[in-house]
């Protein structure tokens, strides 16, 4: 193997774990914009929904996304097992746990969507119908030489494969599952049933921000000529843009410069500059983060005013952004860039790729969430109803689907001191 090859290899297996590490920001972000009493659950859910992703798509998620097959769908490489090297490029075991870890982001992405009332089967089997038959599909279209691909769509680490599949997936759970008992009132008003710990959500959105750069750079596959820097320059300055944003418009419309609304804002850039980070200029970057940051305030307010509880705003940090980001290459993207499909509408190329890239959001958010729906009715059935009950929602999931507290000393009752008075 070159020294450039083995460079290659080593710098994606160095992004796969950044990737990786990503679920750790999960963890601290779910967690902290959720209730002390589901707080384990929640960290507990993660780590074994990673696990089941990985031996699914091990299984079949591979084959479906980047077998030989059709323009729809891959129909080779079942249980994955290449072991050979290659003298250039990536060997295939280093390409396959560089992709494995973009799929398990996906499904945790969904499952913010079943935070804080969602029974632990239904997060088991469900988990393995994503990995098998939502995921796989999508990537192949876009990154497995699919029909969205022939036509040059452009998601270079996944507004659409990653962000947006995940979102669908996860208001197809909103929407069954309903909202989180005392969320809404009758007279239609909203209760804040606010996280409890914001240093987490600030801790795991800072974790996110630096995984990203195993996601966004990782994606450029090579260390050759280093463009991995201009990828991360790119998208520095819009998880920047989009903090600074969400700030300023909450502050400006609310009086209160809102914490969590600056980090969705932050995690809104990362998602729309994901699709166009190897394809726009700096100027390019920082625009659409603003306009991710702006977008991503008005839509957590519509999604409660429609009564659409997110616990985690996966819809609007996933989904609205994962849709301007995709459709941003359709403006933004430069000819000198634009190595498929075609340059942007800012630079002369017409309407062209934004009609693809539009195109590429209907039909890859409409098959997640028509999949994701009728997978999550099937759960239903199989598990008697995805949703716990209502006492068991009441007292939280750490304890009724566990038997502990995530944080015990501070739920549990608090035992009496040796000699200490009545």
């Amino acid at each position: 193997m070159s020294e450039i090859a083995l460079m290659d290899n080593l710098w994606i297996m160095i992004c796969a774990v950044l990737v990786l590490f990503m679920q750790g920001g999960f963890i601290l972000l779910e967690a902290g914009s959720t209730r002390m009493k589901n707080a384990g659950h929640i960290a507990g859910k993660t780590v074994f929904t990673v696990g089941i992703a990985s031996l699914v798509f091990w299984a079949v998620g591979w084959g479906f996304a980047y077998g030989d097959g059709n323009a729809f769908i891959g129909l080779s490489d079942f249980f994955f097992g290449d072991y050979s090297t290659a003298e250039e490029g990536l060997v295939g075991s280093v390409d396959f746990f560089f992709q494995l870890m973009f799929a398990a982001i996906a499904l945790t992405i969904a499952f913010g969507g079943f935070a804080e009332r969602a029974k632990l089967s239904a997060y088991v089997i469900f988990a393995v119908l994503f990995s098998a038959f939502v995921y796989p599909i999508i990537a192949h279209w876009i990154w497995g030489g699919g029909w969205l691909a022939d036509l040059g769509k452009q998601d270079f680490a996944g507004s659409t494969v990653v962000h947006l599949t995940g979102a669908m997936a996860a208001l197809a759970a909103t929407i069954i599952l309903k909202p989180r008992l005392g969320k809404y009132n009758k007279d239609g008003s909203v209760n804040d049933l606010a996280g409890h710990n914001q240093v987490y959500t600030a801790l795991g959105v800072l974790i996110l921000w630096v995984g990203w750069f195993g996601f966004n750079a990782g994606s450029t596959l090579e260390v050759a000529d280093a463009f991995f820097g201009y990828v991360a320059l790119n998208t520095q300055l819009a998880a920047a843009a989009g903090a600074v944003a969400a700030l300023f418009i909450g502050w400006a419309i609310t009086g209160k410069s809102d914490v969590p609304t600056m980090l969705n804002g932050a995690l809104a850039g990362l998602v729309a500059i994901t699709a166009s980070c190897a394809f726009v200029a700096p100027w390019a970057a920082v625009v659409i983060g603003i306009i991710a940051g702006l977008i991503v305030f008005f839509s957590m307010k519509f999604f409660d005013r429609a009564k659409i509880d997110d616990p985690i705003f996966a819809l609007s940090v996933h989904g609205v952004a994962g849709v301007w980001g995709t459709l941003a290459n359709g403006f933004f993207a430069t000819p000198e860039l634009a190595y498929t499909g075609s340059a942007g509408l800012f630079y002369g190329g017409g309407f062209t790729q934004l009609g693809v890239q539009a195109l590429s959001v209907v039909a890859c958010g409409a098959f997640a969430f028509v999949a994701s729906y009728i997978l999550l009715k099937i759960t239903a059935a199989l598990t008697g109803g995805l949703r716990v009950s209502e006492e068991e929602e009441i007292v939280g999931l750490d304890l009724s689907e566990h038997g502990s507290y995530g944080y015990p000393e501070s739920m549990s009752p608090v035992e009496k001191r040796p000699g200490a008075g009545a």
